[in-house]
């Protein structure tokens, strides 16, 4: 039997794969979607807490740009529980020996998740003892959720807090950074929300927001 091409195979297959992928994803509909839709079911029929992050996060706020996977931040603890009662059971692993990288047997959408303690920016949780101590981590999933449509995704002014810590701590994440900056600009965001983030990136806040003002 022929193996089963995943998500991002099928997008480069043709152009108007592409295109079509494109269409339904920003009228909410697409396997990346319906993805998201069964996860937040499962997690929640297994009472794992957790909160959306990543591309589709900034689609619940009001910023929609197209993403290939779907990004969860659970805590160490639920990780284990997903892997425990959901993979063979409807998620795979993305490639052998992933810990934290799954697909959707049914769309082959990639699954990526962040575990509560994660420095953004990087890749290893605090527990590990990875990189020194940053001001900004990401939170357990329950501390910075809210609910959206039946999903819970974390909270603007974390998203925005997490985004800015990440493209300040990685030169290669410069795309946080313009999320952040479309957010403002799409949202039309106030510079007093820079009051309310962590003072380590307040001063990136500021300057992304002078430059959407131009």
């Amino acid at each position: 039997m022929a193996e089963r091409l995943t998500y991002e195979q099928r997008l480069r297959e043709s152009f108007v794969a592409t295109l079509r992928e494109a269409g339904e994803f920003f009228s909410g509909r697409g396997d990346v979607y319906r993805t998201l839709q069964r996860l937040a079911e499962r997690l929640d029929q297994e009472r794992i807490p957790y909160a959306l992050i990543g591309g589709l996060a900034l689609a619940c706020h009001g910023l929609v740009r197209m993403t290939q996977d779907v990004d969860i931040l659970l805590t160490v603890e639920g990780l284990a529980a997903f892997r425990a009662r959901c993979v063979g059971r409807g998620y795979t692993l993305a490639f052998p020996g992933a810990q934290k990288s799954f697909r959707d047997a049914e769309t082959g959408v990639r699954i990526e998740v962040i575990t509560a303690g994660e420095y953004p920016g990087e890749s290893l949780p605090r527990s590990f003892g990875h990189g020194l101590p940053k001001p900004v981590a990401f939170p357990a999933p329950d501390e910075a959720a809210e609910e959206r449509e039946g999903i819970r995704v974390v909270n603007l002014e974390t998203l925005i807090e997490l985004k800015l810590a990440s493209g300040v701590t990685a030169p290669r994440r410069l795309r946080d950074l313009a999320d952040v900056q479309d957010l403002i600009e799409a949202l039309h965001l106030p510079l007093a929300l820079a009051n309310k983030l962590d003072p380590s990136v307040r001063e990136k806040y500021v300057e992304l927001w002078k430059m959407a003002q131009m």
